[in-house]
């Protein structure tokens, strides 16, 4: 229930700009978001990076209803990955991006057009690009997409989502030799029929989908916070025999920044998620509604700063 309160919070035009109005939810959100521009990113990027971490960038911005909108996030991700290269923060820093801001809600091919380009810019950068999942209505499109980018640009990374019954099959499907796929649990309200609904078989269907990409010839990306599924992911790892530049681990900025730190210690390659933009109130709310440990985890996070 509550976190069907929050989704549907998340979706309000009236609240997100009453909440982001407010200096406590500003101070909230820093703890989260970059900032709201380029500049913010790369400052961010450039420290995070010192610290022995890797990134990968996501501009937030406003839904996406036409193509004038979907050439402009183009254009964003086209600078942003100018101004990574020429700050000297690639290949350390590659960039998500969602296919629903590019157009592909209402337009696939423009929204593959319009990928393509963000790819091309990626690989003028030293860098690649994740395609983030969205809700399962889109994730067909997604795949096909990224089929036809992984021909000229076979480093462009999948998102597969733990909670969709399908996902097993998709991991088998991708486990191959160069493919870059970043698994997670699923943040979108979905009905039973496609994907499960308990935390446990979430979990579950996770390390089931986990012991495929690691048996695999792929690159896993373990996008987690879970220090069970970290774990078992570590364990796996070992089973499997990868090395530690074999598979990475993923997290959020500001989200167990300690055991981030822990893990590029212990030699893992660690990649933080870093969104910056002025759209910061839906991603923040969609981040408390992911699980109940999520929202556990930013209260902990605020209460401690550390």
């Amino acid at each position: 229930m509550l976190r069907s309160v929050i989704l549907a919070a998340a979706g309000s035009s009236r609240l997100g700009r009453l909440v982001s109005g407010n200096s406590v939810s500003k101070g909230l959100a820093a703890r989260f978001v970059a900032g709201d521009g380029v500049e913010d990113a790369l400052t961010v990027a450039r420290t995070l990076i010192d610290d022995g971490l890797t990134v990968t960038c996501q501009h937030l911005g406003a839904e996406t209803t036409n193509a004038e909108q979907a050439r402009a996030v183009r254009d964003e991700y086209v600078t942003l990955l100018g101004r990574l290269k020429g700050a000297g923060l690639t290949p350390a820093t590659e960039v998500s991006i969602k296919l629903s801001a590019l157009g592909q809600r209402f337009d696939d091919k423009l929204a593959y057009e319009y990928a393509e380009s963000v790819c091309a810019a990626a690989t003028e950068a030293g860098t690649a690009v994740t395609l983030d999942a969205e809700d399962h209505t889109t994730t067909d499109s997604t795949l096909e997409i990224l089929a036809g980018l992984r021909k000229d640009h076979p480093e462009t990374g999948a998102v597969l989502q733990a909670y969709l019954r399908r996902t097993e099959g998709d991991c088998r499907e991708l486990a191959a030799a160069g493919s870059r796929v970043r698994l997670c649990k699923g943040a979108y309200a979905e009905p039973e029929s496609v994907a499960y609904q308990s935390a446990l078989d979430v979990d579950k269907s996770f390390v089931r989908c986990l012991n495929i990409l690691m048996s695999g010839s792929g690159y896993p990306m373990v996008a987690t916070h879970d220090p069970r599924l970290i774990a078992i992911a570590e364990d796996r790892a070992r089973w499997f025999d990868r090395s530690a530049e074999e598979y990475e681990f993923q997290m959020l900025y500001g989200m167990r920044t300690e055991e981030q730190a822990r893990l590029a210690a212990a030699g893992n390659v660690v990649r933080v998620y870093l969104p910056y933009g002025e759209q910061w109130y839906g991603y923040l709310m969609r981040r408390l509604a992911e699980r109940p440990a999520t929202a556990a985890l930013l209260g902990r996070a605020l209460a401690t700063k550390k």
